[in-house]
């Protein structure tokens, strides 16, 4: 069975988690940029990752607008960010509500995967959502925990990608 990692980075975690899972599914990893649905077609599994901002995956609109086409193809979505795993309302709530409005079809799966954020490499428009966001969540009387959490990563400063991660999506596409 034929596989392509397809990506779109802003700061390069996506695209190393791309290449990562390429390696080792022994296939290209692609920028979304230079793909177009037909040339998805010729594969029989699709991996594609963005990175996450606000619950909206980076340029997954390949996909969602596409699922019909891409019906008969084994596809896996991940995605990158700073919010830990183990959040999985964020994640199984949240990011799919916010990606998938018709929810996931039984050929899709979504893997979520920490990435890096390096303070210094972030565009003026993101350093000062990140402090804008701060600056709200912190003016919260009873912040719940989630925005207790937010207001934690908005300080993230750092790789905290892990190769070992992307194990289950590399054994979801082989398997």
């Amino acid at each position: 069975m034929n596989t392509i990692v397809v990506y779109k980075t802003k700061y390069g975690s996506t695209k190393t988690h791309a290449e990562w899972i390429a390696e080792e599914l022994g296939c290209n990893a692609v920028d979304v940029a230079d793909v177009k649905i037909d040339d998805l077609l010729k594969y029989d599994n699709i991996v594609y990752g963005g990175g996450l901002y606000a619950e909206v995956i980076n340029g997954v609109s390949i996909i969602t607008k596409n699922l019909d086409k891409l019906k008969d193809k084994k596809i896996a979505v991940f995605t990158t960010g700073l919010t830990p795993t183990e959040y999985r309302e964020y994640y199984d709530v949240m990011v799919i509500e916010k990606n998938f409005k018709q929810g996931i079809p039984e050929n899709v799966k979504v893997f979520n995967y920490v990435g890096k954020m390096i303070i210094e490499e972030l565009s003026l428009v993101h350093r000062t959502a990140l402090k804008t966001l701060k600056k709200i969540m912190s003016g919260k009387e009873n912040p719940t925990e989630m925005e207790k959490l937010l207001i934690d990563l908005c300080d993230a400063n750092g790789d905290f990608s892990d190769r070992n991660a992307i194990a289950d999506l590399v054994e979801y596409i082989r398997g």
